[in-house]
């Protein structure tokens, strides 16, 4: 996966140590009720589009450029259906990053699903009924988007 500049500059000065940063996930739904996925390159693993907001940049645009980014769909943000504290992710060169990772159902506007990007192996739209694996994470996020209301839930910790 590209690591953006900002990124690259703050690891400069801060080494490996814990960076906290601002991530979106996109659940795109076609006009057949389909779910847009990529199969990572850097897992090999169907997933949810996502990546890192660059300073400044809106969540909701960053959602819709990540999208077209990595899979060449052009998509409208709907709504927000998640907003999460992830556990903090050690990479193999030794970097350690957490993520708030706001999650939006979006609608497919226009563009062919295509790999688009290096981030990519392949991309593909999935009936919800017949979807590769896409973890906890993936689905969770999936059924929030399918769902007419948010769905609440304690917090973790909250005893």
């Amino acid at each position: 996966m590209a690591t953006p500049d900002f990124i690259r500059a703050l690891r400069a000065c801060a080494g490996h140590q814990l960076l906290w940063l601002p991530g979106v996930t996109a659940v795109v739904f076609d006009d057949e009720g389909r779910v847009l996925l990529n199969r990572r390159s850097d897992n090999g693993r169907w997933a949810l589009i996502g990546g890192i907001a660059e300073p400044g940049e809106q969540p909701a645009a960053c959602a819709v450029r990540e999208v077209e980014e990595e899979t060449a769909v052009r998509c409208a943000v709907e709504r927000v259906v998640l907003v999460q504290a992830l556990d903090p992710v050690t990479y193999d060169n030794g970097d350690v990053c957490q993520f708030m990772d706001i999650t939006f159902r979006c609608r497919a506007v226009g563009g062919d699903a295509r790999v688009n990007d290096d981030e990519s192996l392949d991309v593909g739209w999935f009936p919800v009924d017949a979807l590769p694996d896409v973890g906890e994470f993936g689905w969770f996020r999936i059924k929030q988007a399918l769902a007419e209301a948010p769905t609440w839930f304690e917090p973790m910790g909250s005893g």
